[in-house]
């Protein structure tokens, strides 16, 4: 049976409208209205904190936040806090695993993985993965440098959330939290990595605009 991914690119989308359209989207694809898709975007600054949150890996106090103009959202998806932000590819999976036959989230967990290492290749960067932890992390990265983070959530085994891959942003921008939780991990990016590895310089939207695309060709190879 054919089953195909639908790719869109919604722009810049505050948190809050966000998480209306994939709920919205959920809703249409376990009725039946729509098949599998992808919506890639951007968010303005956000921390999300997800169902196995802990308070001491948010570092500033909210009203602080709140100041410097960080939206804080406490959310259905698995995992602990993280940042989201301009520069950073979201990618929102709408994707119904059993209709794929693939009734186990850990395993579509692997898939993304897998797929953004491919993405990642692409660009010039070498992904991989490290024991025990979710999301994809510069090969051979020691102390271990996170370029991406997962967290899904599942209604009726349609997947929602999804994942954040730090394209441009400037990896400072995590100071708030403990990204994900993680002591010892250092958070990278597409940019930083490429620059590491002698990459011809390259504007920040002229990168972005690429790897949005390597991101999109690679998810649609996945779930075709």
């Amino acid at each position: 049976m054919a089953h195909g991914l639908t790719v869109d690119w919604l722009g810049r989308v505050p948190y809050g409208a966000a998480l209306a359209r994939q709920e919205a989207a959920v809703a249409e694809r376990r009725s039946g209205g729509s098949g599998d898709r992808l919506l890639l975007l951007e968010h303005p600054p956000v921390i999300t904190l997800g169902r196995s949150a802990r308070a001491e890996n948010l570092l500033t106090p909210r009203d602080e936040l709140a100041r410097k103009g960080v939206a804080l959202h406490e959310v259905a998806r698995g995992g602990d806090v993280t940042y989201h932000g301009p520069g950073q590819l979201m990618g929102y999976t709408i994707v119904d695993l059993q209709a794929r036959g693939m009734p186990d989230v850990h395993a579509f967990l692997r898939l993304i993985e897998t797929t953004l290492i491919e993405a990642l290749a692409e660009l010039g960067v070498a992904g991989g993965t490290e024991p025990g932890k979710t999301g994809v992390f510069v090969a051979g990265s020691q102390p271990p440098r996170k370029v991406a983070s997962i967290g899904l959530g599942l209604r009726g085994w349609v997947t929602w959330h999804g994942f954040a891959l730090n394209a441009t942003l400037d990896p400072a921008d995590f100071g708030d939290i403990v990204p994900c939780g993680l002591h010892g991990v250092e958070m990278t990016s597409v940019a930083r990595e490429r620059e590491r590895g002698g990459a011809p310089a390259e504007p920040a939207a002229a990168l972005f605009d690429r790897v949005r695309a390597c991101v999109g060709r690679a998810f649609a190879r996945a779930l075709a």
